[in-house]
C-alpha cells in the first residue's frame, strides 16, 4: 500500500508537470520537482525519468476524462454529453501531440494502443444511451466516431477548418435524422 505522503507528492508532482508541460513541453524535471515542493530524489522515485512523467500525465488525464462520462450522462442529453465529452478529449490528444517529441515514436504508439480500449469504451457507453433514448442511430459506432473525431485535433493547425463546426457535421450524422439505421 501506498503511504498517504508518497500519493499525495505523485499527485502534487502530476498536476505541477501538467502545468509545466502546458506552459512549455521543455520544463524540465528539476524546475517540475522545484515548483511542486519536493526534492529531486522524490520526483525521480515516482517517476524514473522524462518518459514516464509525460506517460503518467496523459494517463492521469486520461482516467479524469473516464470519470466524466457517467457524471456527464447524469446532467445533460447523450449527444450534448457527447459533445461536451469529445471536446475535452480533443483537448488532451492537442496536449499529448505537442509533447510527441518528448517521448519515443514507441512509447508513443504503445500509450495509444493502451488508451484505445477505454476510450472506446466510454463513448460506446454515450452511444448507448443516445440509442435507448432514441437520439443517436443504431448503426453508430464508438470505433468509427474516435476516427472520425480524431481529425478534429490536426483541425486546430488548419486556418479553414473549424473543429467546432467540424464536431457539430459529427455529431449532426449521428443524429436519428442523419438517415442511417434506427
Amino acid at each position: 500500500m501506498v503511504r498517504s505522503d508518497a500519493r499525495e507528492n505523485r499527485d502534487r508532482l502530476l498536476a505541477v508537470a501538467r502545468l509545466a508541460f502546458e506552459e512549455s513541453g521543455l520544463a524540465s524535471l528539476n524546475q517540475i520537482a522545484q515548483r511542486a515542493g519536493v526534492g529531486p530524489g522524490t520526483l525521480y522515485r515516482h517517476f524514473p525519468n522524462r518518459e514516464a512523467l509525460i506517460l503518467a500525465v496523459y494517463q492521469d488525464e486520461l482516467d479524469r476524462l473516464l470519470e466524466e462520462v457517467p457524471e456527464l450522462l447524469a446532467e445533460y442529453p447523450p449527444i450534448e454529453a457527447l459533445r461536451r465529452w469529445t471536446t475535452r478529449l480533443v483537448a488532451a490528444m492537442r496536449r499529448k501531440h505537442g509533447l510527441g517529441d518528448a517521448i519515443s515514436q514507441a512509447t508513443h504508439q504503445a500509450a495509444a494502443a493502451e488508451s484505445y480500449g477505454p476510450v472506446v469504451a466510454a463513448i460506446a457507453r454515450i452511444l448507448e444511451a443516445g440509442k435507448a433514448d432514441g437520439s443517436i442511430r443504431l448503426d453508430a459506432n464508438p470505433a468509427d466516431f474516435l476516427m472520425l473525431t480524431g481529425s478534429l485535433w490536426r483541425a486546430f493547425d488548419n486556418t479553414d477548418a473549424d473543429p467546432a463546426r467540424m464536431l457539430d457535421l459529427i455529431l449532426d450524422g449521428l443524429g436519428v435524422s442523419g438517415g442511417g439505421a434506427h
